[in-house]
């Protein structure tokens, strides 16, 4: 039955072709590559010729299909022998497997043959009433209470255990039947209504789910984020969840249990007496069998779509975050703002080296706004500052305001202020790699070390935190774990190595991430570099106990070191292109140093005249590219949203005020963004854009400052809706569950400050009670006071 692995191998990889618009022959030279050991980054690199210039995209989806294909193979040779180990494998059961192209229609196929228990059919049939329901098929005319009275005995005292014996044989065998097991999905999938209402009594508890205390949609529209909102409702036993399928049909028989009926051959209307008894028999099959396994398989690829549309969502959030633009190598203040517990304050350098912290208290209860201004006075002046990270928790705005007031205040140059997501601070702080880095610092200052290198360099920072904890997704904890884990573990390879990383300032965490390296080369490379000094050339690496020649072609193009020895070591040529590069700048005659970033020389060049037997066009194109931009940045540049004076609090909000923003969290269902006030607001799809958005990421993505304007405000509920449309927004009304703030979609499945379970950052996301903040007057009059003082 199982074919040869290769000719397996070539019908995964024409599989896989067709979902990734390539060729077979594409997708089986990155099979073979990715099989030897290779890396999805280094792959889509630097093996373009071999590929035919397969993207990263490409190959993460290949990579994932290709898991699941050859699994796929694996159950379909298990199944294949198991059926031809009981003697039952038949040329038409073969070919039915062989024609199988997902896991569930194989599991269709084996139904009838998987091991099982002892079940009433069987029981029936050790009765002897095999016979009668035989009969009751073959002869229709005879009704079935006449047949059954020839089949009585001790087993079976009367004609309606003899009928019901042999309903449940005829049952099994509907239950058994591939075909229409098939059918029934189909037609499930096409018509069936996914139904949430409330439990009696839990209205109060479960207001957050008050979207779905009475809801209806189809079964296959229903957007993602809605699907788990119910699942959730449904977890937290607030909510029931059922499967409908003709729910809405009062015809006798319905179309479902019309085709039960047509797999057994019933007539409908049914005339003849067998067919009558067989007409109900069909029916009570559907309830009481095929109804609960459809309604359950289909509540299973409601949760799988889900979920994959969720994952897809986070890891895209992930990547707009983890690629959002640097602030740069600047001496930064960070400040980790807190009400009772003061402002936990560090001072870090141009290469992030901590070189001071402390702890102010100009909030109550000390009120100490004149001490916390002379002394963050100083830390300025005395560092040279150029840049303040506010994390943007409890307490952000106030201490927003009181840097406005400080910088206000001082003479040029003024440093640049910046409220920044500490999503995930809290999580490194207590981590044991913060613990190593900074073992002489209290975990609350280790926080605004975290707030002020994430707003130099977002990536190298947030590595260092478990991509779930950084919330920019949609019901994160809802799905399946590992599943996430791949998808943003993936996502974090991907774009350390898109940007590149520069070997003698990496942390191990950033270096671990790079291809081909892992946690334990990682930390040999910085021993190393501890020991010996900064590493000179990228072959230097060799020189790492246990990094050897394969690792070293994994890794080598990824990795950058400034000032060296060889000019390309900053570029992302790699070292085995080099005699490349060198025939490229041979033929201009230049020294390299002055040939980089000359790009009107270099796109004067014939990119043909430098192929080889190794290298093709496309490597060529990419290492004249790159001495055009050497060690060029991906990320865009940086920028930040000025938030609007005296807007502090969601009660400041009122309808139709234009505000700038951050978007912190891109779902299905619109954007979220933060306007200053403590509460991210939601732009709904449908107002996004003066044109219809199908995908809101075509209009934005995380990190992006835009302009909004406040269209609703619920403060009971911490809903605000918010507007990127130019018009007014009129006859845009969204759709069931999408509400201000997104329902429980949102709400439960932003990710952000309004995200359901509790808030990402703030005092109660950090372990500690919640703080109160000062009222507004008295902050005012002591900053009035501050800003009067000579």
């Amino acid at each position: 039955m199982s074919a040869p692995p290769s000719a397996v191998e070539e019908r995964i990889a024409r599989i896989i072709a067709e979902e990734i618009a390539a060729r077979p022959q594409q997708v089986a030279a990155a099979v073979g590559l990715l099989d030897e050991g290779a890396t999805v980054p280094f792959v889509a690199r630097y093996r373009k010729e071999a590929t035919g210039g397969l993207d990263d995209t490409q190959l993460r989806k290949l990579e994932e299909r290709l898991a699941y294909l050859r699994d796929m193979e694996a159950r379909r040779t298990t199944v294949a022998d198991s059926i031809a180990g009981q003697g039952k494998m038949t040329d038409e059961i073969a070919a039915r497997l062989a024609a199988a192209t997902t896991k569930a229609e194989i599991e269709d196929i084996y139904l009838p043959y998987r091991p099982k228990r002892r079940t009433k059919a069987e029981i029936a049939r050790e009765r002897g009433l095999g016979p009668l329901a035989d009969a009751i098929l073959a002869d229709r005319r005879a009704a079935p209470q006449d047949l059954a009275a020839a089949y009585l005995g001790e087993a079976v005292p009367d004609v309606k255990a003899a009928l019901e014996g042999a309903r449940d044989i005829i049952a099994e065998g509907l239950a058994e039947n591939t075909d229409l097991v098939g059918r029934l999905r189909h037609y499930a999938m096409e018509r069936a209504t996914l139904r949430a209402k409330v439990i009696e009594g839990k209205e109060a508890a479960g207001e957050k789910f008050a979207d779905y205390f009475d809801h209806a949609e189809r079964w296959a529209t229903a957007p993602s984020h809605r699907a788990l909102a119910m699942l959730r409702g449904r977890n937290e036993e607030i909510l029931t969840l059922d499967i409908e399928i003709d729910a809405d049909q009062t015809a006798s028989p319905k179309p479902v249990e019309r085709l039960v009926a047509e797999a057994a051959k019933v007539p409908v209307p049914p005339k003849l007496p067998g067919d009558i008894w067989l007409l109900e028999a069909c029916r009570w099959t559907w309830r009481v069998k095929l109804s609960l396994s459809v309604s359950l398989d289909l509540m299973t690829r409601l949760r799988e779509r889900a979920e994959d549309e969720a994952i897809t969502v986070f890891a895209r959030n992930l990547k707009d975050l983890l690629l959002a633009a640097p602030a740069g190598t600047r001496p930064t203040l960070g400040l980790d703002p807190g009400i009772r517990t003061g402002v936990k304050v560090a001072v870090i350098d141009a290469t992030g080296k901590v070189v001071d912290t402390t702890t102010v208290y100009p909030f109550p209860p000390r009120n100490d706004v004149n001490g916390t201004l002379e002394a963050l006075r100083h830390l300025i002046r005395r560092h040279r500052i150029e840049l303040v990270a506010i994390g943007n928790g409890t307490g952000s705005r106030e201490t927003d305001r009181l840097v406005s007031v400080l910088i206000g205040d001082m003479p040029p140059p003024k440093p640049i202020k910046v409220v920044v997501s500490e999503a995930g601070a809290s999580v490194y702080s207590a981590s044991a790699l913060a613990a190593a880095e900074m073992p002489d610092l209290d975990v609350s200052l280790r926080g605004a070390v975290s707030i002020a290198r994430r707003l130099q360099d977002p990536l190298a920072e947030l590595v260092k935190i478990e991509p779930k904890s950084i919330g920019v997704g949609q019901y994160q904890h809802d799905v399946d774990q590992s599943r996430l884990a791949k998808s943003l573990d993936a996502v974090v390879e991907d774009a350390v190595n898109a940007v590149g990383v520069d070997l003698n300032t990496a942390s191990a965490a950033l270096l671990a991430r790079v291809s081909g390296l892992g946690q334990s080369l990682a930390e040999a490379i910085v021993a190393h570099r501890d020991t010996v000094g900064p590493f000179r050339s990228r072959k230097d690496l060799l020189k790492v106990a246990r990094l050897g020649p394969r690792t070293f072609e994994l890794a080598a193009g990824f990795l950058r070191i400034r000032d060296g020895a060889e000019p390309l070591d900053a570029s992302s040529v790699h070292p085995e292109a080099y005699p490349v590069a060198s025939r490229i700048v041979a033929a201009c005659g230049r020294d390299i140093r002055s040939l980089m970033g000359d790009s009107a020389t270099l796109k004067s060049l014939d990119a043909k005249r430098f192929v080889d037997e190794r290298f093709g066009l496309p490597t060529v194109r990419d290492i004249i590219a790159e001495l055009e931009k050497p060690g060029r940045d991906p990320r865009p540049e940086f920028r930040t949203a000025a938030f609007a004076e005296g807007i502090e609090a969601i009660g400041d909000l009122k309808p139709g005020m234009v505000l700038e923003g951050t978007v912190t969290n891109v779902a299905a269902f619109g954007a979220f963004v933060d306007i200053g006030v403590h509460q991210d607001g939601l732009v709904h799809v449908s107002q996004l854009a003066d044109r219809f958005v199908k995908d809101p990421r075509d209009v934005v993505k995380a990190g992006d400052v835009v302009k909004v304007r406040v269209v609703e405000v619920d403060a009971k509920r911490k809903r605000i809706a918010l507007s990127m449309r130019k018009d007014d927004g009129a006859g845009t009304g969204r759709p069931s569950g999408a509400t201000a703030g997104g329902g429980a979609g949102g709400s439960a499945g932003s990710g952000g400050r309004n995200a359901v379970p509790p808030p990402k950052s703030g005092p109660a996301a950090k372990g500690g009670k919640p703080d109160q903040p000062p009222a507004r007057g008295a902050l005012g009059d002591a900053l009035a006071r501050a800003m009067r003082k000579p």
